[in-house]
């Protein structure tokens, strides 16, 4: 307490200085309306940069809540487009129903793998949630593998990046279709075989899924052909498929669930054990 006494002591005629300008000015800018606008607008734009600070640091702190916003409504922007007919390849018709009946489940990656020859992902997304083995994962940019094993909360997947993987695919201006393999040697690239040699290929054609699968809806993307070979022994195209997806770096993805998918599966088999 002396001490400050002491400092009001020998600043007394500063503090009294400050303490008449702050009467004279707050005075002038009461009995004046021009000074009065003016301090107005000084203090409108002070607290105006202190507000858009404060919102910038809340925003980022926020970044997590609004990138898992976003990938909600992609997955319901997904859903709409997997239960809707791409008709950019047919012809116009009338289509009573929708061609699928998938429903979207969100999810995110928490461990990848990509420099083996089996190569899987870890999902934050288990039999609670709905998923179950054999369903579709997608990103935004395309395929990403096919769900194996599921616990409550987590579930693996087979990566594209797995020599076990397979999957029926198309070229999506013709519809001539192969099966999507790995060979093992660049995370970048897939492999599309089996291709009739009837087919028009070109380089930089798109290469989607096909109608024929029962884990992922029709036309979802792929990549694209960045070569093209013949099988010297079957006569078939070889097709090496630049990916969509940088398969290296996954953060958020979408399970597929084709809810017709055990009645089509128990359709078939009845129709095999029948010939």
């Amino acid at each position: 307490m002396q001490q400050i006494l002491n400092f009001i002591f020998k600043n007394s005629i500063l503090i009294l200085f400050l303490l008449l300008l702050g009467i004279s000015l707050t005075l002038t800018i009461q009995s004046h309306s021009y000074h009065r606008s003016r301090a107005i607008s000084s203090a409108n734009a002070v607290s105006g940069y202190v507000y858009e600070q404060v919102n910038k640091v809340e925003e980022y702190f926020s970044l997590k809540d609004q990138n898992e916003k976003l990938a909600e409504e992609n997955a319901r922007l997904k859903k709409l487009l997997f239960n809707t007919q791409d008709t950019a390849n047919v012809p116009p018709v009338e289509i009573p129903d929708a061609m699928g009946n998938f429903e979207v489940i969100q999810s995110k990656v928490i461990a990848n793998s990509y420099n083996v020859h089996e190569n899987y992902l870890t999902i934050n997304s288990g039999s609670i949630d709905g998923v179950k083995p054999d369903m579709g994962v997608v990103s935004s940019q395309g395929v990403v593998g096919i769900v194996e094993n599921v616990s409550k909360n987590y579930a693996t997947v087979i990566s594209v990046l797995n020599l076990k993987f397979k999957l029926a695919a198309k070229l999506k201006k013709n519809d001539h279709y192969g099966f999507l393999v790995w060979d093992g040697e660049n995370a970048g690239f897939a492999q599309l075989t089996d291709v009739p040699r009837l087919a028009a290929v070109n380089k930089g054609d798109t290469v989607v899924t096909g109608g024929r699968s029962v884990i992922f809806p029709e036309n979802v993307p792929i990549g694209v052909i960045d070569k093209v070979f013949i099988n010297e022994k079957t006569n078939y195209y070889f097709l090496n498929v630049r990916l969509f997806n940088d398969m290296t770096s996954l953060g958020h993805v979408y399970i597929i669930a084709n809810k017709d998918r055990d009645e089509i599966i128990e359709l078939e088999e009845t129709t095999t054990q029948n010939e």
